[in-house]
């Protein structure tokens, strides 16, 4: 994907069985990739019911959420097939993260849902935040962390013991990374803030943004600062988690009305962003500040997640165009 190194990103940096999120601690396979083509392929997915988050799995599937089918799906790059899972009835899974062993946990309806794709088992624990679950990140202690942001709070379960903790963070708590430091990081959307979360002490504290900057998403870099979505005004922010600043914002093509969302950022520092008003994936390589756009084929895709596999390919998830996407 550059004509420099690129460290392939790897979604398999796993502790307990548990994969980290797209864009969340990426460990890196140096390696060096064919230039950026902007070649996109789409795949459209059996069940077009708001198919919403993906993730990779160990051996390079790719996992989705068809949220409004009660479904999992599962894309093979290989023979560009896909094979579905049902879940129970009202489930509504939102978030995925893919286990080393392959079985998938994802944020349902009121509950943090478990399927083994071997069998088709399928467990759910019901959190108490009286909320649906809406972003997950694990911190690689058996730990994942999910925003509830209709409750205004963040949730942690406990994968081996079962035990849910909560914090309380108005203010729609909606898109999460975890730092270097294993600090949890949060977009308060509705807020024009991020708040961070010590969860040594349980100790949180908050950032502006700017006013109507709505931060949407996040994702933790190589380096380890965070690339976050102001969704507001339609800019890139950089931020330095331990000095608690600004880096610096980045104007993207479309403006404010742009509607930057998704952010993911591969295992050589370059950052990818969706506007999900423009049908534009943007690529920002950080080190030249150079700027890369690839118009979609497909008109209101609705990119609401984007990850980076192993071999440093762009995976995108288009919820309103029900189409799987690939970016080289």
């Amino acid at each position: 994907m550059s004509a420099v190194l690129r460290a392939s990103f790897l979604l398999l940096a796993m502790l307990a069985g548990i994969a980290w999120a797209a864009g969340s601690h990426p460990s890196a396979d140096v390696r060096k990739d064919p230039p950026f083509q902007g070649k996109v392929e789409e795949w459209t997915v059996p069940t077009p019911e708001f198919a919403r988050d993906h993730a990779a799995a160990p051996d390079g599937g790719i996992f989705i959420s068809v949220m409004y089918g009660d479904k999992i799906a599962r894309f093979d790059p290989k023979t560009q097939t896909f094979k579905e899972w049902d879940l129970p009835r009202g489930a509504r899974p939102h978030a995925l993260l893919v286990a080393e062993d392959g079985t998938v946990w994802y944020a349902g309806n009121g509950t943090i849902g478990h399927l083994d794709p071997t069998s088709g088992k399928v467990t759910e624990h019901k959190t108490p935040l009286g909320s649906d679950p809406h972003m997950l990140a694990s911190d690689g202690k058996g730990n994942i962390w999910f925003t509830a942001q209709n409750a205004g709070k963040v949730g942690r379960f406990d994968t081996v013991g079962g035990k849910f903790t909560q914090y309380k963070i108005d203010g729609r708590a909606y898109g999460m990374s975890l730092d270097k430091s294993g600090n949890v990081w949060v977009c308060r959307m509705a807020a024009d803030k991020l708040a961070r979360i010590d969860p040594k002490s349980g100790r949180i504290s908050e950032f502006d943004t700017g006013q109507g900057s709505a931060p949407r998403r996040m994702a933790t870099a190589p380096d380890g600062s965070l690339w976050v979505t102001l969704f507001g005004n339609g800019k890139l922010l950089r931020f330095d988690p331990v000095a608690g600043k600004k880096i610096r914002e980045y104007d993207l093509p479309g403006g404010k009305r742009g509607g930057p969302y998704a952010v993911t950022v591969d295992g050589a520092g370059v950052v990818w962003t969706s506007e999900i008003n423009t049908d534009l994936v943007v690529r920002l390589d950080p080190a030249s500040s150079e700027l890369r756009t690839v118009k979609l084929p497909t008109e209101n895709t609705g990119i609401r997640r984007m990850i980076v596999d192993a071999r440093g390919k762009l995976w995108y998830m288009g919820s309103d165009g029900a189409h799987l996407g690939m970016v080289e």
